[in-house]
């Protein structure tokens, strides 16, 4: 996504969202404001889809080859029910971060998913790769558990703790030596990554790893995005694509789908709201066009992000193991990321995390009112900064961070007019000790109604029955009562 992007797009597509979001939500947020996690559908999805699904991972996946090979969905228990990538809350995704190590050039490719025994609406561009090329790859999914199946030990692919549990809903492969080759080529002056900017509140543009911006499970999920036909099958997000599959009769139903996660709403609200531009890097599947990716977002927040930083804590979810911390599982995590392991100076503390999210997020919530109270969120009929204090004070309950209830502002309606109450200030606070271990959140969903022109529009559904509304919540990182589901094939 470029930044010229507009935030009308993005209402659009994000408003939809019903259940919690990977944005970290615990059980405060009310429906509407639980989105952002979750992608368009070309179907209508059942009540209650196989929230557990897997992807198969092609031959030789860091080669060009591999890359435009695309990755199959299928049920990770079919007795659970079957998976479809066009089904809001069973889409997985795949972005890959391209360096080239003699000139420390990045560009972004996102290999396509498709249904088992389906074939793609248009076939995959085959990138070109630069000589020795080092690949990193990350996965997003909106449903509850990602597995990885097939050449995961080729790839070196991560998605949990080997021979425990997952994740969730992220996972990577060889991102750790994506992560080393582009801060060699940073050292040697080969790779130059762009300042951040001042914002419109006279503060440095905000990062992956700002406290203003992270909720519980921090760094997860992907940018990428994709094109699903009425008939459920796929194809990558280009501007050829978008025209073929939007100008013909036959495939006029055509939908967007996208993974939504703390990225999406930095580089489309936040950063917007904000006057600020994320870094982007050119498409290998779409001539001309730049757009973003999570390793860009974590490269640059670890170069520009200062105290405190935000980093992968013990009491986040997606680290857990049998619902108790785990370093070890903490620092597989962080690898995929470009995060340090738990050190002394870097301990993952929850007490230390609590504190900063509520103490400095709160902060660049209030500073930033004026600007988010003015704009839409990703929910529905909730302003900017109505949708960030709620999703704050969700976040401090997964957490198990003490905290008071939030006040929203007095004006839900995102208009350029809406004028917040005297009593807008976000006010969620944290004791210095979480209350328990964290509550996994899980994804909301979205339908989208496709236009004649093949341009996605949208049928708001009710997102906000009152303020006081609590979603129900599934958990992320399940807690089975035999054994664990595996990660990832390891």
């Amino acid at each position: 996504m470029t930044s010229s992007r507009t935030s009308t797009r993005h209402r659009s597509r994000r408003r939809q969202r019903t259940v919690a979001l990977s944005l970290g939500l615990g059980g405060v947020l009310t429906a509407g404001a639980a989105l952002l996690g979750v992608s368009f559908a070309a179907t209508t999805p059942p009540a209650q889809p196989n929230a557990n699904c897997s992807l198969t991972v092609p031959a030789d996946p860091l080669s060009a080859q591999g890359l435009a090979t695309p990755y199959t969905l299928t049920a990770t228990n079919a007795a659970q029910g079957p998976c479809h990538e066009s089904n809001p809350d069973q889409s997985a995704f795949v972005q890959a971060t391209v360096l080239d190590p003699a000139t420390g050039a990045l560009s972004v490719y996102n290999p396509l998913v498709i249904d088992k025994g389906t074939t793609p609406a248009i076939a995959p561009v085959l990138p070109t790769l630069p000589a020795n090329a080092v690949v990193g790859i990350w996965f997003g999914y909106n449903g509850n558990t990602l597995s990885l199946r097939g050449q995961t030990s080729a790839a070196k692919c991560v998605g949990g703790t080997p021979n425990g549990q997952a994740f969730g809903q992220f996972a990577y492969c060889n991102a750790p030596a994506f992560f080393a080759a582009a801060n060699t080529a940073l050292g040697a002056g080969k790779l130059t990554i762009p300042p951040l900017g001042t914002g419109r509140d006279g503060r440095t543009c905000p990062t992956t790893r700002d406290f203003g911006l992270v909720d519980q499970d921090q760094s997860d999920n992907v940018t990428a995005e994709y094109l699903a036909t009425g008939k459920g099958r796929t194809a990558q997000k280009t501007a050829k694509n978008s025209a073929t599959l939007g100008g013909g009769r036959r495939m006029r139903n055509t939908t967007a789908l996208l993974n939504g996660s703390d990225n999406l709403l930095l580089v489309d609200f936040v950063d917007p709201a904000l006057g600020c531009t994320p870094w982007t890097a050119p498409d290998l599947a779409d001539p001309g066009s730049k757009v973003t990716s999570l390793a860009l977002d974590e490269l640059q927040a670890a170069k520009f992000q200062t105290a405190p930083i935000a980093l992968v804590p013990l009491n986040d979810p997606m680290v857990a193991e049998n619902n108790r911390q785990s370093v070890r599982k903490a620092n597989l995590y962080r690898s995929g990321v470009d995060q340090p392991p738990i050190s002394a100076t870097a301990n993952g503390d929850p007490k230390a995390y609590c504190t900063n999210l509520a103490a400095v997020g709160r902060q660049r919530i209030a500073l930033d009112q004026p600007f988010t109270v003015k704009v839409a969120s990703p929910a529905a009929g909730v302003n900017l900064f109505d949708f960030l204090t709620q999703r704050l004070a969700g976040s401090l309950t997964s957490l198990g961070c003490q905290q008071a209830p939030p006040t929203p502002s007095a004006s839900a309606t995102p208009s350029a007019t809406a004028t917040p109450s005297a009593s807008a200030t976000p006010t969620p606070t944290a004791s210095a000790t979480p209350t328990a271990s964290g509550t996994p959140s899980a994804k909301p969903s979205a339908t989208a109604t496709p236009s004649a022109t093949g341009t996605p529009s949208t049928t708001a559904l009710p997102t906000r029955p009152g303020t006081t509304a609590t979603p129900t919540i599934t958990p992320t990182i399940p807690v089975p009562s035999t054994a664990p589901p595996a990660c990832c094939g390891q």
